[in-house]
């Protein structure tokens, strides 16, 4: 059913803000720049642009991942917080198709990434050897391309059955969807979870082969997570501001995603600081292998940044009430956790290459802009196809009720 339709029959509207065209146009201009300049980095430096692709990749996938595990956590809980940006969760998790195509360049590039492709290496590393059964290129079950598109079956396979059902809640023609929803809601998470899983292992961890660890699936959980949240109040700040929305979004939305925020900066520094204590206590050669390399010369002041800007800073401002409830000053917040995140990310991919010193190069910045500019304007393209707001959704007049 269309906007108009929705409109005829009586309910309102909420269709995408006027604007919101110019904000697709930016991000296809932006990722039209961007490719041009990656085109010259690929050119001038491939490794370099190898890495900056996969630093770029993992950050706009974690934000739409992220997106994708809220809205499932959001079916589950029925708060109001989540109903009132669902659509906007759900355009996210439909640009996994996009994102799918993106990751080309990685795989035209894993023997510049990655050293277990590297047959020869292998013959001579033990090690390396018996993880062959798992690091291995092939297409099957067992393999890492094999593996990536498990994993996009499983979320684009939950994201298409919760969007498919949320639209036939707008039709309003089936009272039970939406306990319905709620209930492949929970298997969608714990599906969710496992696939990250494995998947952070093989997008990160296994840059540096040798080196493993337990909870670095659910650290890699708990940053999607927060680069998902840190994007909605952004996005959220901007429709705040423009019909229809306007008149939706209030400071009680704001606050309880600043709460929600709050929660996943304490829960990722818990994953972060437990992964870090773990290996300093055991300090065995194969773990400290990791920390090493990015706590020394530059890379040391970067992990002191992340410390200082990922978790103390937010979780101070985010202590007060007055700030979460005001939105401009809460997506500041969201808005450098953005930043750091990107930060955190190129903290754990390069120095998996350059141990003693912070190689800087634009093209970590041109890639991520690139495929977020892209990234921007598909996700417009599907915010555009739907109400802001599930109009027929039988908690919605409580979401929107104002304070009184």
């Amino acid at each position: 059913m269309t906007t108009e339709s929705l409109h005829r029959a009586g309910a309102p509207a909420y269709a995408a803000p006027a604007d919101v065209d110019r904000l697709q146009r930016l991000g296809l201009v932006a990722g039209g720049v961007g490719a041009a300049l990656c085109l010259l980095g690929l050119f001038l430096s491939p490794t370099y642009f190898f890495r900056a692709w996969l630093v770029g990749w993992v950050f706009w996938m974690g934000v739409t991942l992220g997106c994708l595990a809220i809205s499932m956590l959001h079916h589950l809980s029925r708060g109001a917080w989540g109903l009132v940006v669902r659509r906007v969760l759900e355009a996210a998790s439909r640009t996994l198709p996009v994102l799918l195509v993106l990751f080309v360049p990685i795989a035209l590039g894993m023997r510049q990434l990655y050293e277990w492709t590297d047959q020869r290496l292998v013959q001579k590393d033990e090690i390396l050897q018996h993880k062959q059964a798992y690091l291995n290129l092939s297409i099957l079950p067992s393999g890492y391309f094999g593996r990536l598109i498990l994993y996009f079956l499983i979320w684009g396979g939950f994201a298409w059955i919760l969007n498919r059902m949320s639209l036939r809640q707008d039709r309003g023609d089936d009272p039970g969807i939406t306990r319905r929803m709620q209930l492949v809601a929970g298997p969608g998470l714990a599906a969710y979870c496992l696939a990250v899983t494995f998947a952070s292992v093989d997008w990160l961890m296994s840059l540096q082969p040798h080196w493993f660890s337990t909870i670095y699936g659910v650290y890699l959980m708990a940053s999607q997570g927060l680069s998902a949240l840190a994007f909605l109040i952004v996005f959220a700040l901007y429709l705040s501001r423009r019909e229809p929305m306007s008149g939706v979004l209030q400071p009680r939305h704001f606050h309880d995603w600043g709460k929600l925020f709050l929660a996943f900066v304490m829960l990722w520094a818990y994953f972060s600081f437990s992964q870090f204590l773990i290996i300093w206590a055991g300090n065995l050669p194969e773990e400290i292998s990791f920390f090493l390399p990015r706590t020394r010369g530059g890379w040391g002041w970067v992990a002191i940044a992340i410390a200082l800007f990922h978790f103390a800073v937010p979780f101070v401002l985010l202590l007060s009430r007055d700030l979460k409830r005001n939105a401009s000053r809460l997506a500041a917040v969201a808005a450098m956790m953005l930043v750091m995140r990107w930060l955190e990310l190129l903290w754990q991919v390069e120095p998996a290459f350059h141990e003693r010193t912070v190689a800087m190069y634009w093209l970590y910045v041109a890639a991520p802009v690139t495929i977020g500019g892209l990234w921007l304007f598909f996700f417009v393209r599907e915010l555009k196809k739907r109400p802001l707001l599930p109009v027929n959704d039988p908690y919605l007049a409580e979401a929107i009720a104002h304070e009184h």
